[in-house]
């Protein structure tokens, strides 16, 4: 069994308070796709998002970055073409909070995905060397197989980015894949 995890794309992070820009942007259009993709071949879908308290003294973020993805703000909302697909496939796609890097910190992922009989996971979102890999690094910790779609990840640096996906390869095992080198409506799941 196989599940989507969506990391992050919202607002904030594509052009809002902590953007990663461009890059973001032009992935707007896979990450959709894919969703849609795992959708129509009825796998497991999670919107994994970010979620801060506006003014938090106790999280570690707070001294790290400026405020992003604050409770009940337009930054929090989904970027583009994402935010409609959700909207039309709600039933189909679960929305989880997060309140860490990972989505597996804090979080009920581990036990919804072992109860359904899923072990392979893809990745999609940003930011790579980020909330991707530290989800990545989880699952391959708890034993799940990874997919990351390379061209449905993004972040703030290019160097970044690009260690990450050769990490993902060389350390974890995980298969990086292009969705542009698959037939999207019938992605290879």
């Amino acid at each position: 069994m196989k599940a989507l995890i969506v990391i992050d794309f919202t607002r904030d992070f594509v052009t809002g308070s902590l953007p990663v820009g461009q890059p973001a942007v032009e992935i707007e259009e896979t990450i959709a796709s894919i969703t849609e993709a795992y959708c129509n071949n009825k796998h497991e879908v999670i919107m994994a998002v970010d979620l801060h308290e506006e003014s938090d003294p106790y999280h570690p973020e707070t001294a790290l970055f400026p405020p992003h993805n604050i409770r009940d703000t337009e930054g929090r909302l989904l970027y583009g073409r994402l935010a409609q697909v959700m909207k039309e496939r709600e039933a189909q796609i679960r929305w989880m909070d997060k309140t860490r890097y990972s989505a597996f910190c804090g979080t009920d992922l581990e036990l919804r995905l072992r109860e359904r009989g899923i072990t392979d996971i893809a990745l999609i979102g940003v930011c790579t060397d980020i909330c991707v890999l530290h989800t990545a690094m989880d699952a391959y910790n708890k034993g799940f197989h990874i997919t990351v779609y390379e061209d449905a990840v993004a972040s703030f640096n290019q160097a970044g980015h690009d260690w990450a996906l050769g990490h993902f390869r060389s350390s974890l095992g995980a298969q990086v894949i292009k969705a542009s080198d698959t037939v999207i409506a019938g992605l290879n799941l």
